[in-house]
Parts: structure tokens; sequence; C-alpha cells
């Protein structure tokens, strides 16, 4: 089974037709330790199926250290130590918004010209996209702690404009020299917003602190001529709707067991791509083959339009519990039903 084009997948998202089949994208997840931690035996077997959409990531800060050359190039701003044996959301990087900390912290803000933000690559004729996670809320709370956030937009909000605007005058540049240094079709961030009932904060919430910035660089990747693709787990049907009146382009992954994905199919189906995740915590670790199967025409017949707006993928990353039986079952009920509800030739 042949790779889909550039052009292919770009008609997809941009609701221009379907193609052959849905485009696929399950290799993105799917990583060493679902082969009992062998790289070459998962490289091998994934080159046994297609992948339509290739991806890099681009070299962000890291929280703690920072490349020889460039110091500044991290979140910290000074000297800190990880605490390895707590969660990331409960360490806290900035304890006072009003100490000194806080001010290290802006005056040393990384550049979004470092030399190595950008990797160099070979061309490719598949669709590409440019990743890098943790965009506005899960930067905030990786700075802060996930308490201190939570009253941030409610104790420091002139802070958190702050903080949220210099993060898009960063992502802003970033994403002009992406397409400046290599080939770029779309950008995918994560920013994890949702419980597994409901979103983290409100929608007024939403639309004072993040939607004007969302919103930014999603003009930016339109000008830019490329796509905006945003991972964000949990229940966030409340935020759909200010989303794709802003431009996103694909959502990932409409989780399974925190929306109806019949409700959200039929109010947005036709709005935008849907790169729907296939259950991760469930299904392919202690279904069986045929229940594989079962959800795969679940989801193509809960999300087929003959307009496109439908990727596969899975919900999120690879544990050592799956099967590969239902990995290769996965792989061929996407592409025998996929071929059947296209009608299509190849």
């Amino acid at each position: 089974m042949r790779c889909l084009t550039r052009d292919e997948v770009k008609q997809v998202i941009e609701g221009r037709g379907c193609a052959v089949r849905p485009p696929i994208a399950f290799d993105h997840w799917i990583h060493s330790n679902a082969f009992q931690g062998k790289e070459e035996q998962k490289k091998k077997w994934l080159a046994g199926y297609p992948s339509d959409i290739e991806y890099f990531e681009l070299n962000m800060p890291n929280l703690f250290t920072a490349p020889e050359e460039e110091p500044n190039y991290r979140w910290t701003g000074v000297d800190m130590e990880e605490n390895t044996s707590a969660g990331l959301d409960s360490q806290v990087l900035i304890d006072d918004w009003e100490g000194e900390a806080a001010e290290i912290f802006f005056e040393t803000f990384p550049s979004p010209e470092y030399p190595g933000l950008v990797p160099q690559r070979e061309s490719t004729d598949k669709y590409v996209l440019a990743r890098f996670w943790f965009c506005y809320f899960e930067r905030l709370w990786m700075l802060r702690g996930m308490e201190n956030a939570l009253t941030d937009f409610y104790l420091y909000p002139e802070k958190v404009h702050r903080l949220f605007q210099r993060l898009t005058d960063f992502y802003l540049r970033m994403m002009e020299r992406a397409c400046e240094e290599t080939h770029v079709d779309g950008f995918f961030v994560s920013d994890d917003l949702g419980t597994q009932k409901s979103t983290f904060f409100s929608p007024e919430i939403f639309r004072e602190f993040f939607k004007p910035y969302y919103k930014k660089l999603f003009d930016k990747a339109h000008e830019l001529g490329t796509h905006f693709w945003l991972h964000t787990c949990g229940n966030i049907q409340s935020f759909l709707p200010d989303f794709i009146e802003i431009g996103l382009d694909v959502i990932h992954p409409i989780q399974k067991y925190t929306m109806d994905e019949r409700e959200i199919a039929q109010k947005y189906g036709n709005q935008i791509c849907i790169f729907a995740g296939f259950d991760v915590q469930n299904t392919l670790p202690f279904g069986t083959e045929e229940e594989v199967r079962a959800e795969v025409r679940f989801m193509l017949d809960t999300y087929w339009r003959d307009s496109g707006r439908l990727i596969m993928t899975m919900g999120n990353n690879s544990t050592p519990d799956w099967k590969l039986e239902n990995l290769e079952a996965l792989y061929d009920e996407t592409i025998r039903y996929g071929l059947a509800k296209s009608g299509k030739e190849d």
C-alpha cells in the first residue's frame, strides 16, 4: 500500500475531498517500548505499513539545561536542580511572580534565534509536521506548578498575559525560521486543556487568556502557507467552537471516554479536520483483535466525510502492554475498511 502524497493529505485537511483511504499516522506514537525496547525491531515492523505524515521535533529550550554555546537557552533563567522524585506538575520554577526569580526569568528569556532550533533534515514528498510540546497552559504549569497555574488567572492575570505574549513572540519567530530553513506543511503543538470530565478552566478564562494568543499562532501558520495542529487531551468540547472560529486546522485526539464521538463528529466534523486518536488505554492493550477492528470501523463510520477532514492515529504514546497482534489488526482494518469507505481505486 503506497503512502499518500503531500497534496492528498492537504486536500483531506482542508475539506476538499477524501483520499483513497484516510491518511494514517499511527507510527507517530509507537515507540520501542511496544517491542520490548528493541528499536530496530520496531523500525523493521513499521516499514511494512504506510506512514503518510512525517514529522520532526523543533529543538525547544529545556527546563534546566542549556547548550554550552547558549547558556540562556533554557526556561529556568537560573541554575536549578531538577527534583526527579516529583512530578512535572508539582515542581515550581517560579515560586513568586513578584519576586526576583520572575524578573530573572523574563530577563533571560530564551531567544528564538538560537542556531540549533531548527534541525537539518532531508527533503521528502510527504506532508511534513514540525512539532513542539507544551504551548501555553502546559508551559505555565511547568513553570509555576499546577496549583499556582490554576490560581494565576485570578491572582496574577497581568503576569499570565506577559508570559503568554513572550511565548507567542518566541513561537511566531520559531515558525518563521522553520519555514525559512526547511520544508514545513504544518505545526503540531500540545496543550492539554481538559480532564476526563471537563476543561481545567471556564470558557471565559479560555477566551481571555488563551484565545487571542492562539489566534496569532493560527494566523501566522496560514500566512506561512501551513496548517496548525493541536493535541489537547481530555474533554475540551466547550472550547471547540472557539478554536474553529479562530482557524485551528486539525484537532487531536478527541480522547476516548471523555466526549461523545458521534456528537463531536455531527457538530464539528465538517468544520475541522479530526486527527482521530485510537483508544490506547483499553482496546490496544486489553482488547481482542476483533474488538480492535470493530473500534476502527466505529471511528471511520463516525468521523468519515466525503470531503475529508479525517486522519487516523493513536490517542497517545505506546506502552509496553500493547499487543502486536492488535497493532497489526489496527493497520489492516484501517486500510481495508478505509478503502471501502472511499469507494475509490488506488
